[in-house]
């Protein structure tokens, strides 16, 4: 299978990498990840997999990871929107993940992120990880989903947006 390109975003890291849909008379088939892609997984290798299956408009965020741990994002069903939120230079990155068209997002864990299902159905999110989980010594700090403190001052690297420089409302209309 021939491999896509990856798409290097605003921050450091933050990888969106075009899956291949294969479909025949059988239905469809896709990698959603394999250890040979080093332009998306760098020195990354994934030691655990997880589903999240998510209800309508629901958010789950923030939180972040100090101990290196990357997550790899991907929607088998329905619509998320990922944001990722960086304290050093107030910027964050949203990226619309959906069934439709498959990708990976890659997010290193040392900036905050979440997301939002935006699906009038429960989203069904696969991600994969490059540490294993401790149960004893989580490596997950946590912050509330409407935190105040997560004030972008630029956003997709605009700073002309409208929602610059005011707390991250996660329910702000879609249209502009």
């Amino acid at each position: 299978m021939v491999q896509e390109t990856v798409r290097e975003l605003a921050l450091p890291g933050v990888r969106l990498f075009d899956l291949t849909r294969l479909p025949d008379e059988r239905g469809i088939f896709t990698e959603i990840m394999r250890s040979d892609w080093k332009n998306l997984l760098g020195e990354d290798h994934i030691l655990q997999a997880n589903l999240s299956v998510t209800y309508p408009s629901v958010v789950r965020a923030w939180h972040k990871h100090e101990k290196g741990q990357v997550d790899y994002f991907s929607v088998l069903k329905g619509s998320v929107k990922v944001c990722v939120y960086d304290d050093e230079d107030a910027h964050l990155l949203e990226a619309v993940l959906c069934e439709d068209r498959m990708q990976v997002l890659r997010v290193p864990g040392n900036y905050w992120h979440g997301f939002k299902v935006i699906s009038p159905e429960p989203a069904f999110l696969v991600y994969f990880v490059n540490r294993l989980y401790n149960y004893e010594e989580p490596d997950e700090v946590r912050r509330p989903w409407n935190d105040p403190q997560i004030t972008p001052r630029k956003i997709n690297g605009k700073t002309d947006d409208p929602r610059c420089n005011r707390p991250w409302d996660w329910f702000y209309p879609p249209h502009r």
